[in-house]
């Protein structure tokens, strides 16, 4: 497929499951594009973002690419899905099984990495620091209620881990009133904030019908991304997750793996290690992403199909 001429550019699902489905990014080799032109490409490939790649000098013998993300309403600091669809589409222009890669993405300087079997790829990358805090009561009251959710919907504190307060308070569960929505609900920041919020079930999360309009109107005024709601996490690290993003033309994303990085930073805090987490199901596009975390450093990853490039 090509958008505006651009025999670069193609179409990449993102964290694919089982090799179906995933998150549809339009990449291509950047130029001389205007801010209008940028944002019109999402749209015109029918993806939710699009990444626009320019080569830097060499680093340690391998290249090195900048990544910058677009959305229809603009430009995003980084973009997690985005990255991966970036390392299938230069893994497979480089048209090798292995590919290792360093990435720039809002001055940061990352290495990335793919295996190649044909036209599927299991793609990597080092993520950076994860910001995390308790939000304020404004940012729960306001937003909580546009998800249609209560207190009392929420993953209970003894489901998150034995410290479900976290590393402050090592091995003492505190007593909590009822309906408080401090152990759970977090911010979370990769670059933009947005809210991490835990619901019980799978079924809790496939419910969900939030009011986009009040929900855009909430993180407007409070400076938020969107909203990453996700289910309680089973013994093996699986977690069903959706992402609610009105304020960035997104209203649900199909893979997030940005808020990813962000819960995986946040249930590490609590023991868990390594997670699974599956989205995607309620627009009809199974996604996976993968995630772990060691001595402070998110890992992400997932599957992706490429359409190979033209020269």
């Amino acid at each position: 497929m090509v958008f505006f001429g651009d025999p670069s550019a193609t179409l990449v699902h993102a964290c694919v499951r089982d090799g179906r489905g995933g998150s549809p990014t339009a990449v291509l080799d950047d130029g001389p594009f205007g801010e209008e032109v940028r944002r019109r490409v999402p749209g015109e490939a029918g993806a939710s973002h699009a990444v626009f790649v320019s080569p830097c000098p060499a680093r340690d013998g391998l290249p090195v690419f900048s990544l910058r993300f677009f959305t229809s309403e603009g430009e995003l600091p980084s973009c997690g899905h985005g990255t991966v669809a970036a390392l299938g589409y230069l893994a497979a222009r480089a048209g090798t099984d292995a590919y290792r890669v360093f990435l720039r993405v809002a001055g940061r300087t990352f290495p990335g990495w793919a295996e190649r079997k044909g036209a599927y790829a299991e793609v990597g990358f080092a993520y950076g620091p994860v910001e995390l805090r308790e939000p304020a009561a404004g940012e729960s009251e306001l937003v909580l209620p546009a998800l249609g959710l209560a207190p009392d919907t929420l993953g209970r504190p003894e489901t998150l881990g034995p410290n479900p307060l976290g590393p402050d308070t090592p091995g003492r569960p505190q007593a909590l009133a009822p309906g408080t929505l401090r152990p759970g609900v977090r911010v979370a920041s990769v670059g933009r904030p947005r809210l991490l919020v835990p619901v019980a079930s799978r079924s809790g999360l496939a419910a969900l019908a939030p009011d986009m309009e009040r929900l855009r109107a909430a993180c407007d005024r409070l400076g938020l991304l969107g909203c990453y709601v996700y289910s309680v996490p089973s013994p093996a690290g699986r977690v069903a997750a959706r992402m609610f993003a009105p304020s960035i033309g997104v209203p649900e994303d199909i893979a997030n793996a940005n808020s990813t990085a962000c819960l995986a930073a946040h249930l590490a805090g609590r023991g868990i290690g390594r997670i699974a987490v599956d989205m995607g199901d309620s627009l009809g596009s199974p996604a996976t992403i993968s995630a772990t975390t060691r001595d402070g450093v998110v890992r992400l990853g997932g599957g992706v199909l490429i359409t190979r490039p033209r020269p």
